[in-house]
């Protein structure tokens, strides 16, 4: 059992939602102005996504998504605006991610 003083030894981040891995292309609006980026993976609480310019930890970021109707079962693709925030920064070897968390989400389409 892991108690509240206890770090986990491993530099896998705990999960709290299924992520699935999509990878579409959004923009982001930021404070400083708009960029495009592609998600890797995304859940009911977030998504992590790659970049050229990625937002800074701790902004404030809106986007839209358009889901398939075939990955969310519908009849109709599914189009969802979201209002988060960027809560970590991680490297690979060929580019750079964010995960930002979704505070916020309005469905529509």
């Amino acid at each position: 059992m892991v108690t509240d003083w206890q770090k986990l030894m491993t530099d896998t981040p705990v999960r709290s939602a299924v992520r699935f891995p999509i990878r579409m292309g959004i923009w982001l609006e930021t404070e400083h102005g708009r960029c495009e980026a592609m998600t890797e993976d995304i859940s009911a609480n977030g998504l992590l996504f790659s970049g050229d310019r990625l937002p800074e930890v701790d902004s404030r970021i809106e986007f839209t998504m358009t889901m398939p109707a075939a990955i969310m079962g519908n009849a109709r693709d599914l189009i969802i605006h979201c209002v988060g925030r960027i809560v970590r920064h991680q490297r690979r070897l060929t580019d750079d991610l964010a995960a930002a968390v979704i505070d916020e989400y309005v469905l529509g389409g």
